[in-house]
């Protein structure tokens, strides 16, 4: 039995009694940093063998662990806060036991996405989540063009280091949209601010960015095509407005029709072509 432990994402207060409970019956413990789970273990008296299980090491170890399993041992599975296996160590062997029938139960707690969307203040009704956003600007930017076309709330994780730099290229992209930042979330500095690029960028202009940070934009509140209205429009025009609504190159605009209307990007180049002609 393979068990996925939600543990607290800052305040040692947010555990259930049902993840101590099932910690203290594992065989053993996964967690990404020994020494950064030994604490939590210790403040609940769980006295449990720790195994290092990370990014790098993910891969290398799940065939002894499900060896493990398959011999009838229980695992406990956490990452040094919140949910695993959500932009965390886990999905891969989660998939891999489910391919075994080896059973794997989820122990609900602390998720800081879900912490966070729930208390932006955003549209709670249609969210999407996507992880950490790319390193790169030039992949970023992309990224980012093609998520600012989602009619709900974009929920998605940055470093400190990069925040301001996501959020320029917010400014670039959709300088009206309404963003909200989560950072330190249930712990001692918490701090939650809403507003566009510009005012979340002014205001780190002269501090640095510190803590686990959750980064949302909302759903543009400006009229937006959904579901096939852009089939309504002729190729030209729907690069126009993708021009206009984000601040994109022409170039940008062509390739992010062609993707949107599942034709080769060459088509929607010529048509354009054709129409200014």
């Amino acid at each position: 039995m393979l068990y996925l432990v939600a543990t607290p994402i800052g305040n040692l207060s947010d555990i259930t009694y049902r993840a101590i409970e099932t910690l203290k019956t594992c065989d053993y413990i996964l967690c990404e940093d020994t020494r950064h789970s030994k604490g939590l273990l210790t403040h609940y008296d769980i006295q449990k063998p720790l195994r290092s299980f990370h990014k790098f090491s993910e891969s290398s170890q799940e065939k002894g662990i499900i060896h493990d399993l398959q011999a009838g041992k229980t695992i406990g599975l956490i990452s040094d806060a919140g949910t695993p296996g959500i932009s965390d160590p886990g999905s891969a062997l989660v998939k891999e036991c489910r391919s075994q029938a080896i059973p794997v139960i989820a122990i609900p707690g602390a998720c800081a996405a879900i912490t966070a969307v729930s208390s932006s203040g955003l549209n709670t009704d249609r969210f999407q989540f996507v992880g950490f956003l790319p390193r790169k600007q030039n992949e970023r930017r992309h990224f980012l063009q093609e998520l600012l076309q989602y009619p709900g709330t974009t929920v998605c994780y940055e470093s400190p280091n990069r925040l301001v730099d996501s959020l320029t290229s917010l400014l670039e992209l959709a300088p009206k949209r309404k963003i909200v930042v989560a950072r330190e979330l249930t712990k001692k500095f918490e701090e939650v601010l809403q507003g566009t690029a510009e005012e979340l960028i002014a205001h780190w202009r002269d501090q640095a960015v510190r803590g686990e940070i959750v980064l949302m934009i909302s759903e543009s509140e400006e009229e937006v095509l959904s579901g096939s209205e852009w089939e309504k429009l002729s190729p030209d025009e729907h690069v126009s407005l993708m021009e206009q609504s984000y601040h994109m190159t022409r170039n940008e605009a062509i390739k992010m029709v062609a993707q949107i209307r599942g034709v080769p990007k060459r088509t929607i180049y010529n048509a354009s072509l054709t129409n200014k002609n």
